[in-house]
This record gives structure tokens, sequence and C-alpha cells, in this order.
């Protein structure tokens, strides 16, 4: 794993500056499904009803960050720092279970 570190590191780098840099320039036009409502007509079933009381990042912008542009990058990059956490904390435990499966069945880990 450590000598994977830097890897990991210049990779979220690499993946927090496209996100922080092209989110802003991403397409406003509406995403496949809600194209989909649009088209035939029940789009306006669906408005204003929320799923969440209160959305973490609404509309792919970060709540009182300035500007547009800066609010839809500050929304990119927190994304891509809740993705990266989740596929961390989730490959970690694969990882451990994994290596107490191992040990159960009687066999050496060699590292």
């Amino acid at each position: 794993m450590k000598k994977l570190f830097p890897l990991i590191l210049a990779a979220l780098g690499v993946c927090l500056l496209l996100a922080a840099f092209l989110a802003p320039f991403a397409s406003s036009s509406p995403d496949g499904l809600e194209r989909v409502a649009e088209d035939q007509g029940f789009l306006d079933k669906a408005e204003g009803n929320q799923v969440w009381k209160a959305a973490p990042i609404p509309d792919y912008e970060m709540p009182g960050a300035g500007g547009s542009g800066i609010a839809t990058a500050l929304a990119g990059v927190a994304g891509t720092l809740i993705v990266f956490g989740l596929a961390l904390g989730l490959g970690r435990l694969i990882v451990r279970r994994r290596g107490a499966g191992r040990s159960r069945a009687g066999g050496s880990i060699s590292r």
C-alpha cells in the first residue's frame, strides 16, 4: 500500500483538478431522465417534490458559494472527494475481510 500511496495521491489530485476546472463547463441542458420527462409532458409532476428535505448539493452547485462557476467547481470537488472516500473505505473493508478469511482458512499472508 505504501508503494501505491504516491500514485493514489497523484490520481486524486488529477481528478480534483479536472472536477474543479471542467465542472463549470458542464452542459446546463437537462440530463436524460429529465429530458424524457420534459418530452413526454410529465416533468411538472416532479417539479417541486423534494426527495430530501435539504439536498447537500442541490442542482450541482455548492450552496453559499458566490458565482455559478465557482459553486459548480466546488460541487465537483466535493463530489470527487466523497466518491474517493467511499471507494477508499470500501476497498479497505474488502481487503480486511479477505485477509480475515485467509487467516481463518489457515493460509499465510505474506506482504
